[in-house]
Formats: structure tokens, sequence, C-alpha cells
């Protein structure tokens, strides 16, 4: 059985922010060159901390003007479950839709196992 947290975040696309540490493309940008960002699902306030899976996601926008919209992946692990998380970003306002799509444990490993290889 699914957390019902999980089901809603994996049902259809959410309004999501990357806000975090503050709501500007250069704190966005350094999020983003560090492998980790948090996306805010805005509809339930639920904020989760992504490692960014590099070959998943297209980061290439123009952050210096704030034109563009990226899109970006990573595992996370919500109420045990393990999934992947999927947002577009409009770098204009930081905001965008995302949503949760559940996966199996040995899905969850390679994708990580992923996410470490492009960290070092």
């Amino acid at each position: 059985m699914i957390d019902d947290l999980v089901q809603r975040l994996a049902t259809g696309d959410h309004p999501v922010e990357a806000a975090r540490p503050e709501k500007t493309v250069l704190a966005l940008k350094e999020c983003l060159d560090r492998g980790y960002l948090h996306i805010m699902f805005k509809d339930t306030e639920t904020e989760l901390g992504i490692q960014i899976d590099q070959p998943h996601s297209k980061l290439d926008a123009d952050f210096g003007n704030r034109k563009g919209t990226i899109h970006v992946e990573g595992g996370v692990t919500l109420n045990y479950v393990r999934t992947r998380l999927i947002a577009d970003i409009d770098l204009s306002t930081l905001e965008g839709t995302g949503r949760l799509v559940p996966v199996s444990e040995d899905e969850y490993k390679r994708m990580m196992a992923g996410v470490a290889d492009s960290v070092r």
C-alpha cells in the first residue's frame, strides 16, 4: 500500500517552487552546481531535497537573463517510499510543475548510484 501523500503527489502535476535557501536565480544555480536542490510542492507545503540525477535533467537555460525552463529529476524517499521527483522550473519565476513517481528499490539504487558517479 502506497502512502497517501506520495499517492497525491504522484497523481498529475502540482505547482512547485525552488526557493531555498532563497528565491533567487543565483541561489538556484549554486544548488544545481552542488547537485542538490530543494523543491517545494506548494499545494501540500511539502519540501523535498533531491540529489540531482544529472543524466536525466536538462539544466541548460539562460540563468544570467532569467530565461528558459530547466527540467530536474532526482531521487528522494518520502514516508519510506522510494520515488523519482520530476520538476520543470521557469527561471523567470522559479516556479513550475512537478510530481513524484514511485520506483522500485532496484531502480532507486541504480538512480542514486548514477548520482554518486556524476558527483565524483
